[in-house]
C-alpha cells in the first residue's frame, strides 16, 4: 500500500459523515413533529417557500452544532 493512503482517516471520515447525515435526518423529523401540519406536503405539494426557509434555517443550525461537535 502506498504511504499516503491510509485506511483509518478515510474510515473516520465515512463514519463521521454517515453519523452527521443520520443526526441531520433525525433533526428533520423532530422539526416536522414540532411544526403544525406535514412539512413535506407543505413544501413540495403546496410550494410554501416560507416553510422551506424555516426548515432550512433550523437544519443549518443543527448542522453547525454537529460540525462543531465533530471538530472540537
Amino acid at each position: 500500500m502506498r504511504e499516503f493512503l491510509h485506511a483509518y482517516p478515510l474510515l473516520a471520515v465515512l463514519v463521521y459523515a454517515a453519523g452527521g447525515i443520520l443526526i441531520l435526518a433525525a433533526a428533520y423529523f423532530v422539526i416536522d413533529r414540532l411544526t403544525p401540519g406535514h412539512l413535506s406536503k407543505t413544501i413540495f405539494e403546496e410550494k410554501n417557500t416560507a416553510a422551506a426557509m424555516v426548515v432550512s434555517a433550523a437544519l443549518v443550525g443543527v448542522a453547525i452544532i454537529i460540525a462543531s461537535s465533530i471538530v472540537g
